[in-house]
């Protein structure tokens, strides 16, 4: 199976309830939650403090999870939002599940 095939994550990082977000992609979203955590995984994270996973999203391709980033970095505020708290209310840190 290719690296294509395997799939990969859609994901939103923020610093805090509702404060700022960063929309993400990645094939190992662990390894990639880490880097942000570290302050390596983007300049924005590290700029912003955004260390919290507080919404992630299995897709079937990296393709298709490069369309669905691309889509939801366009998306209003609201909606993003919604997103999140639609399956984590509380914004809650995710990455403990993850490990």
């Amino acid at each position: 199976m290719d690296r294509e095939q395997k799939g990969g994550w859609v994901y939103i990082m923020a610093d805090r309830y509702r404060g700022a977000m960063y929309v993400g992609m990645t094939a190992d979203l662990a390894s990639r939650i880490d880097q942000h955590r570290r302050g390596v995984g983007s300049d924005f994270c590290a700029r912003y403090g955004l260390k919290r996973l507080v919404w992630a999203e299995r897709g079937d391709t990296i393709g298709n999870c490069i369309t669905h980033e691309k889509r939801v970095k366009r998306w209003r505020r609201d909606w993003k939002f919604a997103l999140i708290e639609q399956a984590n209310p509380d914004w809650r840190d995710l990455f403990d599940l993850l490990v």
